[in-house]
């Protein structure tokens, strides 16, 4: 029987709300290069923001399925050694 423990799913959640958080900002930053070529600025644009609310939500649910996808198939250390 395959047991997860609490704090392993724990983990991966907090990991994969940082590396989303890290990775919409890396995005974030890439954009604005390209995009802002006469210094910077704030955009009240509801549009603009709806993009960047939905970009970083996608990136923190996708980070956070793919740890947890990996914490579930990934044996824990007991199991490997038995």
């Amino acid at each position: 029987m395959v047991h997860h423990s609490a704090l392993r799913i724990t983990a991966a959640i907090i990991a994969g709300i940082f590396v989303g958080f890290f990775l919409f900002f890396v995005i974030a930053l890439i954009l604005g290069l390209f995009t802002e070529t006469t210094g910077f600025s704030v955009s009240t644009n509801f549009s603009e923001n709806a993009f960047s609310a939905v970009l970083l939500a996608g990136l923190i649910l996708l980070c956070c399925g793919a740890f947890v996808w990996k914490v579930w198939t990934t044996p824990t250390v007991e199991e490997a050694e038995a």
